[in-house]
């Protein structure tokens, strides 16, 4: 239908083409449109199908599309398309349970995709909630209207919607000793309200257990049995269909989020007439004597290998002062960040620090290491190797740097040891030529045989690591093949060996460069092995208090101004000392014709770049990673990347400046506000 309206219309095609072209990947060259106009010399040919097919190969949305066709002033094609995708309402962003202190506000989100327009409208339980018809509901529990409860969103076009799941906000009074958290006001604690129950059934039943809990930031879930956890069971629900006896046995969920970590009760499922639990002998059998025999039953086997926790520090140094800069870091660090996340790591990733802003992260990592813990150092970056040591290069070191100017890895080594970790991983992805300027043999100590050491070079012994030159969303070589099996239940060194392994295939860097593995690891210990918290540890220890002081955002905000104009400011994090921060107009009187709020006054110490403040799409803020974290930000803003986090000396603060017109006026009319949004993220750990 798309194709008889745009072939032949004199808005057709051609300025579909013109028009989706305003942005550079979707723009066509003039042979590409040369090749869709001869479309009409074939017997069934159409300009616009080819036309839609190269926008379809670049990843073009229907709501892009969409955007397009009402740019052009199109309402027939429009129509066609809004109801072709009127069933596509698919909500992106569920709202999250949240736990708050009494007099506290709260913002729950719900965000959807679909036709332009979409409308939205807020519930408590059953009862509409009148003006909340905005994707964020704000709630004040000091308000009578902000009370504790279930809350739903509805999202409509036209006749059709689509509803979010229920979240429930639940209200500690003020003497709660989990409110008395003075740097961190999103800390409310992790509380399981529904318990699973032990449970009976045949062979063939259906088995479901259930654990609901509720905390900020919002709970996650993983069903174990027997102490081992179940493959994908990571939902609030576990359900089995069709048991067997295999399934029987002892069942617990461990409920986490960023700052607390609760199991629930051990609960006993059984199948038919066995019972999954190893049977202890007690006593002699009834009726028997001393002299009788007593066949015991097969042991239990011994728990698989665990962590107490596990953490990992990834550094990628690319801008800097007085040498080449890279390019691959980036993309490597927020790659390896969210794989890392998924196996349950405490990730603290950070970009550019100079050197004193290593060490500093250096010893907050060791912070947060203990007994048991998993340790993972990754650097990408410039680096060299004397003596047998290994040295990484921040960015301020001079043009003819030493040891004096650099990190050591193997005083990071010594440094974990005596934290008494269970695996030390160095994934090191730089070169490892001999630095001629440095004659000095560093005096590292002597270091203990602990058996848990593994070190992944991203090249040998004096030799260069690359990147490729692919664009800035390009990988360097390490982790391009590092990430294919990450996250493969294998003992580490297995892992890297198939790393080497499909290195080894790449052509162009083969005799340049080859993964390197170093290790004394004795036993079978993977990136996948559980975590098992040591007995007696307190959820709201030194370790997790210190890395989610790293990862505090600040609370999303609405600024009121006296023309009547509501801006809201929202934050997201790209890196642990990267920011963005958007504003967007959310309310304006209707006289008031035109209006947007820019960010100014911001601190000197951070690395802002000021043509890459108040950019009117995620894509101009001068990041290759946009498109990543722009999924979780509104549309229709402005945005700003604030970097160099790790180096603010106080809170901060800066100005929003509000510029607007009235209608039938040509001056533009200027209200600012002073914002002070605390120490966001790794600043609060008061690094440099």
């Amino acid at each position: 239908r798309l194709c008889e309206l745009l072939d032949t219309a004199n808005r057709g095609w051609r300025k579909l083409a013109e028009v989706a072209g305003a942005e550079k990947r979707f723009k066509c060259s003039e042979e590409e449109l040369e090749m869709c106009s001869l479309k009409v010399l074939e017997p069934h040919g159409s300009p616009t199908q080819c036309l839609l097919q190269l926008l379809a190969e670049r990843d073009c949305s229907l709501k892009y599309l969409l955007a397009c066709l009402a740019k052009m002033g199109h309402t027939q094609a429009c129509q066609v398309l809004s109801g072709a995708v009127q069933d596509t309402i698919h909500i992106t962003v569920q709202p999250e349970s949240r736990t708050v202190a009494e007099g506290m506000q709260v913002a729950l989100t719900c965000w959807a995709s679909g036709p332009p327009g979409l409308s939205y409208q807020w519930f408590c339980g059953k009862q509409e909630l009148p003006g909340a018809t905005a994707p964020e509901l704000v709630i004040d529990t000091g308000t009578p209207r902000g009370q504790p409860g279930w809350y739903i969103c509805r999202v409509n076009f036209g006749l059709n919607y689509a509803f979010s799941r229920w979240a429930h906000v639940q209200v500690e009074r003020s003497s709660s000793p989990s409110s008395a958290s003075g740097y961190c006001p999103a800390m409310e604690g992790l509380q399981i309200l529904r318990q699973p129950r032990p449970c009976h059934l045949a062979e063939g039943d259906t088995l479901v257990l259930e654990c609901g809990a509720v905390g900020n930031p919002p709970p996650q879930y993983q069903w174990f049995r027997n102490q081992q956890p179940v493959e994908g069971a990571q939902a609030p629900q576990l359900q089995v269909k069709l048991v067997t006896t295999a399934e029987r046995g002892s069942y617990s969920c461990r409920v986490f989020n960023l700052f607390h970590e609760v199991w629930s009760q051990e609960v006993q499922v059984e199948i038919g007439e066995g019972s999954a639990r190893c049977p202890r002998p007690r006593g002699l059998p009834a009726g028997g004597d001393r002299g009788a025999s007593l066949t015991l039953p097969p042991a239990c086997p011994s728990p698989a290998l665990a962590a107490t926790d596990k953490v990992a520090l990834l550094i990628g140094n690319m801008q800097y002062t007085h040498h080449k800069h890279l390019k691959a870091p980036m993309v490597d660090v927020h790659a390896l960040s969210g794989l890392l996340r998924q196996l349950d790591f405490k990730v603290v990733s950070l970009l550019d620090l100079r050197k004193a802003e290593m060490q500093m992260a250096v010893n907050e990592f060791l912070l947060l290491l203990d007994e048991g813990v998993y340790g993972l150092l990754y650097y990408a970056g410039h680096g060299y190797e004397n003596f047998g040591n290994s040295f990484m290069v921040p960015i301020d070191a001079p043009g003819s740097y030493t040891s004096a100017h650099c990190l050591c890895v193997q005083r990071v080594l010594r440094s974990m040891q005596q934290r008494r970790t269970a695996l030390n991983i160095f994934l090191l992805d730089m070169c490892r030529k001999r630095n001629l300027n440095d004659n000095i043999i560093p005096q590292v100590g002597a270091l203990q045989v602990t058996a848990n050491i593994v070190f992944g070079y991203a090249t040998c012994a004096d030799a260069e690591a690359y990147e490729l030159n692919q664009g800035e969303l390009s990988n360097g070589i390490f982790v391009s093949f590092l990430k294919r099996w990450l996250v493969e239940d294998e003992k580490i060194t297995v892992l890297l060996d198939k790393v080497a392994e499909d290195m080894g295939t790449l052509e162009i860097t083969r005799g340049r460069q080859a993964l390197e593995l170093r290790s004394n690891l004795s036993e079978r210990r993977a990136l996948t092995d559980p975590i098992r918290p040591a007995e007696g540890q307190d959820e709201s220890s030194v370790r997790n208090l210190q890395w989610a002081k790293a990862h505090v955002l600040p609370e999303s905000r609405y600024l009121c101004f006296d023309c009547g104009v509501t801006v809201q400011l929202g934050f997201a994090a790209e890196f642990s000392n990267i920011m963005i921060i958007y504003t967007r107009i959310v309310a304006a009187p209707k006289e008031i014709a035109k209006c947007e709020a820019k960010l100014t006054d911001l601190p000197e110490e951070l690395d802002t770049d000021l043509k890459f403040t108040n950019k009117e799409s995620p894509e101009e803020v001068g990041s290759p990673l946009s498109r990543a974290w722009s999924r979780d930000v509104p549309s229709s803003c402005l945005y700003s990347r604030l970097c160099g986090l790790q180096r603010l000396r106080r809170e901060l603060s800066f100005s929003v400046c509000l510029q607007y017109q009235y209608r039938g006026l040509e001056d533009f009319v200027e209200e600012r506000r002073v914002v002070n949004v605390g120490k966001p993220l790794i600043a609060k750990l008061n690094l440099p």
